[in-house]
């Protein structure tokens, strides 16, 4: 595990938490190293939702489908994030969604229970685990607050734009990268791709915005 533990420090469920005891905790939660292929789905919707999920290298995807087969990319998950910590902390029997790895990624998955529960160990951080967690579940509600400010805009030109102007804002300037793809952009904004390729071609024309692959900059 200590190849791990520059990316682990940076992982929000361990902050406060030295190396070494950091360390001694990962034995403890019994954390279990996975590789997984670009497009695996790392967790299945219907599956046992009692892991919880830290990203190591690569990137996943948090992805749901409804009914039709229509497909809503929820989120993008970086190094050092964590997910399906939601979910398990609800004791929601069963995932509603999927996780698919979105390059080649090495994952760590720990049971929840060894994290809500506390160990016969009686592990001096695991109050301060606990607190991490839930700090990362209240700044992913208001993430999930932002995407539905996003996506409840009326026409694909709004959500675009909106996206780009909270992107634009975590960067810190008008020139950034987003996470996303064509397609993935389009799944996340909710809309057809054919229909958002048209309006950035729009927007580029009518000086709006630059952009090159995944790279913008609004004017």
């Amino acid at each position: 595990m200590k190849k791990y533990l520059e990316i682990l420090k940076k992982c929000p469920l361990f902050d406060g938490i030295g190396e070494q005891e950091l360390l001694r905790m990962l034995g403890c939660l019994a954390a279990r190293v996975h590789r997984f292929e670009r497009k695996y789905t790392v967790l299945t919707e219907g599956a046992s939702a009692r892991y919880i999920g830290i990203l190591l290298s690569g990137a996943v995807q948090i992805v749901q489908v409804d009914y039709y087969g229509n497909r809503s990319i929820l989120s993008q998950i970086g190094e050092g994030q964590i997910f399906g910590e939601a979910f398990a902390c609800a004791e929601v029997e069963r995932l509603p969604i999927s996780v698919i790895a979105a390059e080649d990624s090495e994952i760590m998955l720990i049971d929840s229970a060894h994290i809500l529960y506390t160990c016969g160990s009686n592990c001096g951080h695991h109050q301060r685990l606990i607190y991490n967690l839930m700090r990362d579940l209240a700044q992913k509600t208001l993430l999930f607050h932002q995407r539905i400010e996003v996506t409840s805009k009326r026409t694909t030109r709004d959500k675009l734009l909106a996206y780009l102007s909270l992107a634009a804002k975590r960067a810190g300037a008008r020139s950034f990268d987003i996470p996303f793809d064509r397609q993935a952009l389009a799944d996340y904004l909710e809309v057809e791709r054919s229909g958002l390729s048209a309006e950035i071609g729009k927007l580029t024309r009518e000086g709006v915005l630059r952009c090159r692959k995944n790279h913008f900059e609004l004017l």
